[in-house]
């Protein structure tokens, strides 16, 4: 059923993101989801906050160029988290002993989580784009909680290797800044981007 206006069809979720796809939802939206396949380690940038906003766009401009014609015209919508310590990047962890080496720096200090958000409307080309930033500050869990929590897997799976919405929020003392944004979407920062591109977000609700 069209939604929105300028002849947008649907909205796609350049994303395999779990937790994103489930904040879209909550938020009103029904994304399709299509994974881009881009090649992270390609990608180079002198800070966490510009490489995430690179790989944003690469992900959504990936997607918008090979929509199956039931989604020509679309929403693309492409994110990319990175957490910003001491200004390096951290994204998913590549092993669980990495995992727990992340989680002894971290213990006790704060990073900043940075999202790059990238919509693109398929139909004309236009994109918006631009990134969020939240800080966080990690409590200091036992060195018997960071093994339980590695051993769960979750932190293997995501940028930073912690998460705000499951067993990692047992370790997160507070943030400052957008929840969303540590889920990896950043509601207000998407809406002003739909704007930019002549949609109210209001329009595109399921």
């Amino acid at each position: 059923m069209p939604v929105g206006s300028g002849g947008v069809t649907a909205i796609v979720l350049a994303s395999a993101s779990p937790a994103r796809l489930a904040v879209l939802r909550a938020a009103g939206l029904e994304p399709e989801v299509m994974v881009s396949g881009v090649d992270e380690t390609a990608f180079r940038a002198g800070r966490p906050a510009e490489l995430a906003g690179q790989l944003a766009q690469a992900k959504a401009a990936a997607v918008a160029a090979c929509l199956p014609g039931r989604l020509a015209g679309a929403l693309v919508i492409g994110c990319d988290s990175l957490l910003d310590l001491d200004g390096r990047a951290l994204g998913k962890p590549g092993s669980a002993a990495e995992a727990a080496a992340r989680w002894r720096e971290m213990s006790g200090r704060s990073g900043t989580l940075v999202t790059g958000h990238c919509v693109i409307n398929a139909a004309t080309g236009q994109r918006a784009a631009a990134v969020a930033a939240t800080a966080v500050r990690f409590g200091t869990p036992s060195e018997r909680e960071i093994d339980a929590y590695v051993a769960s897997g979750e932190p293997l799976a995501v940028a930073g290797a912690f998460t705000l919405d499951g067993r990692g929020g047992w370790f997160v003392d507070g943030i400052d800044g957008d929840h969303g944004n540590v889920l990896g979407i950043s509601l207000p920062l998407l809406r002003r981007l739909l704007a930019d591109l002549g949609f109210g977000v209001t329009e595109l609700w399921a």
